[in-house]
């Protein structure tokens, strides 16, 4: 009998990400079900040490700066020169710091790059998946390692987009990645949440948070949504490929809506 060897056969799909963080394409492999294989390509980020570590929090500068050309077009050219079905941008803070708009266009440059592969953008993608779970209160949880001033910024980014965000605020965690425990995490979100947010969205690509979904579903009793989570939804439904993902949320339930 032959054994499972890594293949997508079903589908393939690329993910840019930061230089050293490990969190989205380990989210990405934890969810992807038996055929659908994961491509990284590595886009430098002006904030972390030798090792990994995030020495300083995020703040616009630095979010703003890995959105830009040449080092993550480059990227996304090389990373689509492989067979994929699409690419995910694992970045969030760009897109609070620069805005949808700013996020619909930088689709467009990279797609310029991809021959055709299409690219999902991160907060783009939770915006279709809040409006295809007919979310319009939410609460919105970032890493500890974002500044003050980039979890405002988030808060507005999606109130611009039409949605009431009836909390907002960095997780009380430890500001090292490899720190967070996933209990840890889903005791904060659990016992942060307000009765009136329809819905949870987790920030940030590189906050482990996938884990706790399925159990913070069961608990809050309404959709949670998480970065990495999102943006893999989005492109396996790009991919065509027609396979279920379980225990990893209510939103692999739904389809992309078409506005």
């Amino acid at each position: 009998m032959w054994q499972p060897d890594g293949w997508g056969w079903r589908a393939r799909i690329g993910l840019l990400t930061p230089h050293a963080d490990i969190g989205p394409e380990s989210e990405f492999q934890a969810m992807a079900p038996q055929g659908v294989s994961i491509h990284v390509a590595r886009v430098p980020l002006g904030v972390y040490d030798p090792g990994g570590v995030i020495g300083q929090p995020i703040v616009g500068d630095a979010a703003r700066a890995f959105a830009e050309p040449p080092l993550l077009d480059d990227a996304a050219e090389l990373l689509a020169a492989a067979p994929l079905h699409a690419i995910a941008y694992g970045f969030t803070s760009s897109s609070y710091v620069r805005g949808a708009a700013a996020d619909a266009a930088l689709k467009v440059r990279l797609e310029a790059r991809t021959r055709g592969i299409p690219v999902v953008i991160t907060c783009a993608s939770a915006v279709l998946a809040l409006r295809a779970l007919g979310i319009q209160r939410l609460a919105l949880i970032n890493p500890p390692w974002f500044s003050v001033e980039l979890d405002q910024l988030g808060a507005e980014y999606f109130r611009q987009q039409g949605f009431e965000v009836v909390y907002n605020g960095l997780a009380g965690l430890p500001a090292d990645q490899r720190a967070v425990n996933p209990g840890q995490l889903y005791e904060w979100t659990r016992a942060q949440t307000p009765k009136d947010a329809q819905a949870v969205f987790m920030g940030g690509n590189g906050l482990r948070a996938i884990g706790i979904v399925r159990a913070l579903e069961e608990d809050l009793g309404r959709p949670v949504l998480t970065a990495n989570q999102v943006a893999f939804w989005h492109a396996l439904r790009l991919s065509d490929a027609r396979v279920p993902v379980s225990n990893y949320g209510q939103i692999f339930n739904r389809e992309v809506p078409s506005a």
